[in-house]
């Protein structure tokens, strides 16, 4: 797995409506990765980046959500919880073992990573928490390092 000091990965994949997205990293960007849409932590998880969406945008933090699942169910997964940022589609797990994650059970860990300049800046192992809660401390710890007046 990616460590903080890492090069950030060259990735590139489909959007919930089947747009290719390319990133680059280079401004503050928080990348969550979740084992599956419509589960109990996701949905909570996908809910709680959404309560925190603007608070990331005012500070010029991108999100974005990954899972194995396909274009079409993140399609359904966004629309039903109204979720406004991109869900990458990673059906062959190649975001994730870029990220250097296990996809071997067709699914991946839950894991959060902050990247700016080009590199990983921070883990979260979410996991380790209740997921309603997670979004509002990766934005403090972000809102810190990135955004002038925190």
């Amino acid at each position: 797995m990616l460590e903080p000091g890492a090069p950030a990965p060259d990735i590139s994949a489909q959007n919930q409506f089947g747009e290719p997205v390319s990133l680059d990293f280079e401004e503050p960007t928080v990348v969550y990765f979740y084992p599956e849409d419509f589960t109990g932590g996701c949905t909570i998880e996908a809910r709680d980046f959404q309560e925190h969406l603007p608070q990331f945008r005012e500070g010029g933090i991108a999100v974005y959500g990954v899972s194995m699942d396909d274009v079409a169910t993140h399609e359904e997964f966004a629309e039903e919880e109204g979720l406004l940022y991109d869900l990458l589609a990673d059906p062959d797990g190649t975001v994730a073992e870029a990220f250097g994650l296990d996809t071997s059970g067709g699914r991946t860990a839950r894991r959060t990573f902050v990247l700016a300049d080009g590199e990983v800046k921070s883990v979260y192992d979410p996991d380790l928490s209740d997921p309603e809660g997670h979004a509002e401390e990766v934005l403090r710890d972000v809102r810190n390092e990135y955004v002038q007046g925190g």
